[in-house]
């Protein structure tokens, strides 16, 4: 590591993504996987908005939450697939301290907003399921509004802390990142003091959020599993479980690889440096892309809609 980039200053100019430790000759065959990774995620992501707008019957709480899941799984991708590529492609690691800051905010608040949707999919299903009757006056359009709006205050008030607490830190040790974004704790770990707070909040935003979800989650599906176990026929349980089939695959695509991540990033220190980034790198870049292909595929809505549209096409 050259001098120049131990020299003291309290607030660089510029940082320095690495990209991935370690698999740098590598960079560009990473590059395809994740570019096809974000390519699908986008068009997926584009078609789910693009159906529930166009087909009427879609019109309803279920699909108002996916609608917005997929926006929240645009920005998330967005915020960290570009910058990426053009590390691996054209090695422009250098970026400004503010835009820093800035991806950082976007990226956890956008994640807190992804968890908060998810709650929000689990309560759909728990009114629809536990008390159907009632569905329609329980989830009218200004009370998902009103959801929606709060999932978004959330996620953008609990993580604003986190970038007015890494600019009043002073950088004196290296300007270098070892990752391809800049992750909250990455960031604040070059600076030459004590980031006890920085730390501790972090980790307070993440259990309190992830554990009250997690367990918004679990409740509304305990409900709903004796709702559909008292059912009196085979048939109507496993009818009444496929329409919940779709979120429960989505809830997993996106708590494990996040899970896995931080467990190997808080407990794995015997784990390759390259590993852990990859594992950051797939909690953020997978769930996108998977959300719009499970709806697809598991949802006969969608997928007739779309099949119709394509064969319209084709007349």
């Amino acid at each position: 590591m050259s001098d120049s980039n131990k020299t003291d200053f309290t607030n660089p100019s510029t940082f320095i993504l690495l990209g991935i430790p370690g698999l740098e000759a590598a960079h560009v065959w990473i590059s395809i996987p994740f570019c096809a990774i974000y390519i699908i995620a986008v068009l997926g992501n584009f078609t789910i908005l693009f159906i529930v707008k166009m087909e009427p019957s879609l019109h309803v709480p279920m699909y108002y939450f996916l609608c917005m899941l997929a926006i929240i799984d645009l920005g998330l991708s967005t915020s960290t697939l570009p910058k990426m590529l053009s590390i691996f492609w054209f090695n422009s690691r250098e970026i400004n301290f503010s835009a820093c800051l800035t991806q950082m905010y976007f990226i956890h608040c956008v994640s807190v907003m992804d968890s908060g949707i998810l709650v929000a999919m689990a309560l759909d299903r728990y009114v629809a399921i536990c008390d159907p009757l009632r569905h329609s006056t329980i989830l009218t359009n200004p009370v998902v509004a009103k959801i929606g709006l709060a999932v978004v205050l959330r996620g953008a008030l609990l993580i604003l802390p986190y970038p007015f607490l890494a600019r009043q830190w002073p950088y004196c040790r290296t300007n270098i990142i070892p990752h391809t974004y800049c992750e909250h704790m990455a960031v604040v770990q070059l600076a030459c003091t004590d980031i006890r707070i920085s730390s501790y909040y972090g980790l307070f935003v993440i259990f309190l959020l992830t554990g009250l979800d997690v367990f918004s989650i679990a409740v509304s599906y305990t409900q709903i599993l004796r709702a559909i176990f008292s059912l009196p026929t085979k048939d109507a349980r496993l009818k009444t479980f496929g329409t919940c089939g779709s979120h429960l695959c989505v809830i997993l695509a996106s708590y494990i690889p996040g899970l896995f991540s931080f467990l190997t990033h808080r407990f794995g220190h015997k784990v390759p440096l390259h590993f852990h980034i990859l594992m950051a790198n797939m909690y953020l870049l997978v769930p996108p892309m998977l959300n719009p292909i499970i709806y697809g595929v598991r949802t006969k809505q969608i997928r007739d809609r779309l099949l119709r549209f394509f064969a319209h096409k084709g007349t």
